[in-house]
């Protein structure tokens, strides 16, 4: 930077395109020219009076000072914000100043002040839409970066809990916080974090998914190693175990790395409800995944196959449905689950005001005209019922569970029950070889852990968790 103010707001204005919300005040202190700049609508205007106007109007004009006595009066002695700090080249100030920073310049002087002040408009705490809980807190996370720290701090109160800032993003420059626990991540895991996110070759990062990918081990295509949160009190309660927790601003959601498979499977009121009860969930919740994966398709099997393995009564029923429909078994599932997953997303897109519709429309052609139309029988729509509802039970892995529902479908209506038993090889095959960050994907399974056990398939109560045995 320059000494000579003039120089460096005309280099400022030609570095940022002299853009329209670029606002440059001047003035004078001790006789010295000095100039505030930020950008209009990111600052907050009554900070700016208290920690800028004020001080830099109390130092005066009557008594001539030099430039260096000013802006010590103003580094050490007037400005009282809890963000303060000196930029020395065009490019930190430029990206200050799009960030939220007031910077003060004084003739004579070769760096400015960058004062945080932040004041742009955002989202105010509420209740998680994606993570409901009965018991515990309702704050979630919101999108600006510097509050879903606050409230993390709030909850871990301790001098090991790191917070590290970067930004990612040629031209957004998205602000990204990495946190973890000193003494309980591994160094070598938080490291190789660290290089991936400097390494993201990405010019424009506006959501937390952006950058997963590059945090993941290459190759997987259909479970994902990297978990995500709304709740402050879940990232709070995973930084405890060791993982490693990521922040991008503008998302209201957290990354976790790494994330283990039986995950999945557990929510924070199981912390919360007596342990017979959580450890009854949990095991549902279980059996709801591997009935929403393999239903539809077993079903087919079966009845394609091997039908001699269902009952007679309910065969004969089965067989007069067939019967009287065009397609086969496996075209009528498929085309049942397209329809759902239509429905489901034309539902997720639509404004609220007409969501009612999705459902009333859906009801009526799925449930109601496809059967009395003939086009499939009353038991493949019971059974995408059933698969449709189960899947719920673990909304996180609600997306790897309409793939491989998807795949057993065509396997069981391909090759039978051999098919299902081949493709289900293939799929734990694939879970037990994922590694992230020399993690096994489906610890403390594989390798089996009996310690872990506890707090697994069943939940132990809190006097036997916190056991170190």
């Amino acid at each position: 930077m320059e000494k000579n103010l003039e120089k460096n707001t005309v280099n400022i204005r030609s570095l940022m395109k002299n853009t329209g919300d670029l606002t440059i005040k001047y003035a004078k202190a001790g006789q010295v020219p000095l100039c505030i700049m930020f950008c209009e609508g990111q600052i907050n205007i009554n900070q700016m009076a208290n920690l800028v106007y004020h001080p830099v109007n109390s130092i005066g004009n009557k008594t001539p000072l030099p430039p260096s006595d000013v802006m010590d009066k103003i580094r050490g002695e007037l400005l009282l914000a809890g963000e303060q700090m000196t930029v020395s080249d065009y490019d930190s100030l430029t990206m200050m100043v799009m960030s939220g920073f007031t910077v003060i310049l004084v003739d004579g002087i070769d760096y400015g002040i960058a004062i945080g002040m932040h004041g742009f408009e955002r989202r105010s705490v509420k209740e998680p839409s994606t993570q409901l809980n009965i018991r515990g807190s309702r704050e979630g996370f919101v999108e600006a970066i510097r509050i879903n720290v606050s409230m993390l701090r709030r909850r871990v109160k301790s001098t090991s809990l790191v917070l590290k800032y970067s930004k990612t993003g040629k031209l957004s420059g998205t602000d990204v916080c990495l946190c973890y626990i000193d003494g309980r991540a591994d160094k070598t895991m938080v490291k190789e974090i660290e290089d991936r996110l400097s390494e993201i070759p990405l010019d424009m990062v506006l959501e937390g998914g952006f950058i997963q990918p590059f945090l993941e081990e290459k190759g997987n295509v259909i479970f994902s190693e990297a978990g995500i949160t709304e709740r402050p009190d879940v990232l709070a309660a995973k930084l405890s175990e060791g993982r490693v927790g990521i922040f991008v601003d503008g998302t209201p959601f957290a990354l976790v790395l790494p994330r283990l498979f039986t995950e999945n499977f557990q929510t924070m009121d199981d912390y919360t409800q007596k342990p017979v009860y959580s450890s009854i969930m949990r095991i549902l919740r279980y059996v709801a995944f591997v009935a929403s994966v393999l239903l539809p398709g077993f079903y087919v099997a079966i009845a394609n196959f091997n039908p001699e393995l269902i009952p007679d009564s309910l065969l004969l029923n089965l067989a007069s449905s067939i019967s009287i429909t065009p397609y086969n078994l496996m075209t009528e599932c498929l085309i049942v689950h397209i329809f759902y997953e239509i429905l489901r997303e034309a539902g997720l897109r639509m404004p609220a005001d007409l969501g009612h519709a999705v459902s009333i429309v859906g009801g009526i052609v799925i449930g109601d005209i496809l059967v009395s139309a003939g086009l499939v029988g009353a038991p493949i729509i019971l059974i995408v019922a059933l698969s449709a509802i189960t899947a719920f039970v673990v909304p996180d892995l609600y997306a790897p569970m309409v793939v491989m529902r998807f795949s057993f479908i065509l396997a069981g209506g391909t090759m039978g029950l051999f098919g299902i038993t081949m493709l289900g090889l293939v799929y734990l095959y694939k879970i037990c070889s994922m590694d992230s960050y020399n993690v096994p994907f489906t610890s403390p399974v594989s390798p089996f852990s009996l310690k872990a056990m506890r707090d697994t398939f069943i939940r132990a109560p809190w006097r036997e968790l916190t056991k170190n045995r």
